[in-house]
């Protein structure tokens, strides 16, 4: 159970890595289902319990990854400070 616990504990902390949201949502998607398919598979015992774990884990990974990616802000000479969102 600890081991499950490190695992999904890196994979959130990692899951927001990268320069841009697309980056940060592909790291997501990649530890959430790595992590997904340790988990499942681990709880179920079986292959479909680690295709679903993996499944879950990825998407969620992904909405983590994309959301925790930081924001690129620059001056526009005209509009003054903007972000994107």
């Amino acid at each position: 159970m600890k081991k499950m616990m490190v695992v999904a504990g890196l994979a959130l902390a990692l899951g927001g890595c990268g320069p841009t949201r697309s980056d940060s949502a592909f790291t997501g998607a990649a530890f959430g289902g790595v992590a997904g398919a340790v988990i499942g598979g681990a709880a179920t015992g079986r292959a479909g319990g680690a295709l679903a774990g993996a499944a879950i884990g990825a998407a969620s990974g992904a909405v983590i990854g994309a959301s925790a990616a930081p924001r690129r802000c620059w001056d526009d000479p005209y509009y003054g400070p903007v972000c994107e969102r």
